[in-house]
């Protein structure tokens, strides 16, 4: 018998803050790939693979089988290497349901071409709120936790969650909330359903941009969170989280990467389709955002 708690391998990638993990049942088991990053330099246009191919690395060196590639969802600040891991490893690619409104916004933002179906049918499988799943021995679940977009997802194991983009460390809060169907209302009854967990859960981020006083961190716990969260720890109001909230994403840039990553993730880590020259494009919606 084998625990029923994962095994969890935590990967920093430092240009956009993101955490990838792989998640397993044990060496020689089963894996699921969480939130994994596609290297994209904007100046060149260009993509990489070093990310992907160090999740990989590690899926070999424990000779795992990859069952699950994970989106929390689809990201601003990173490409997704979703397509690329599931080439390699196989896999299935997995997102919330609530994908699709996400992809009926973008998909008029950026003009899609008009054979692009904003029905989800890009990914393997939609996840329902509150629908199981195993990753070998292990049993997961899938909850629905949108307020930072319409269709976050956060990944229960055991006794860890990957909260995706609703909570940050405490020293840092939440996720904003100003993106196209985004709500800080709705972000905040999401962070109570992960808070009202019990207090030893462990909690894993999918960011972290640390002061300079810290290095890195992704782990933490409810209690920790309900203790320190600077934007909603207990006794906070969802009235004083708002007003807090709204006031702090008036005062953002919008992510380095936001034009290049939605638009390829919300079609699963697959490139836009190649045009008659035999090239593929990256669109640039102006005054649109």
């Amino acid at each position: 018998m084998h625990p029923a708690n994962a095994q969890i391998q935590a990967f920093h990638e430092p240009v956009t803050g993101t955490i990838s993990y792989v998640v397993y049942d044990h060496r020689g088991g089963h894996a699921a790939i969480i939130d994994p990053v596609l290297d994209y330099d904007p100046k060149a246009g260009r993509t990489s693979t070093r990310n992907a191919d160090q999740l990989i690395g590690f899926l070999q060196a424990q000779q795992l089988k990859l069952q699950w590639i994970l989106e929390t969802h689809a990201h601003a600040d990173h490409l997704s290497a979703a397509a690329y891991l599931k080439q390699q490893c196989g896999g299935t690619v997995a997102i919330g349901e609530h994908i699709r409104q996400v992809q009926a916004i973008f998909s008029g933002i950026f003009h899609f071409e008009s054979s692009f179906e904003a029905d989800g049918s890009q990914f393997d499988r939609l996840f329902r709120d509150g629908e199981t799943f195993q990753i070998g021995t292990l049993s997961a679940q899938a909850l629905f936790v949108p307020g930072h977009t319409p269709a976050d997802m956060a990944y229960l194991v055991g006794d860890a969650v990957f909260v995706g983009d609703t909570l940050f460390m405490p020293d840092l809060g939440t996720a904003r909330c100003d993106f196209p169907g985004g709500n800080a209302a709705t972000l905040y009854q999401s962070a109570q359903r992960l808070l009202s967990l019990p207090d030893s859960t462990r909690l894993f981020m999918c960011h972290d941009y640390p002061p300079a006083s810290r290095k890195v961190q992704w782990e933490t716990t409810v209690a920790e969170q309900r203790a320190a969260n600077i934007h909603i720890r207990q006794g906070i109001s969802q009235d004083e989280f708002v007003a807090l909230r709204e006031a702090r994403d008036r005062t953002l840039d919008m992510p380095n990467l936001l034009l290049p990553s939605v638009q390829i993730n919300i079609r699963a880590g697959e490139m836009p389709p190649v045009e008659a020259d035999g090239h593929r494009y990256l669109r640039i919606p102006l005054n649109r955002l």
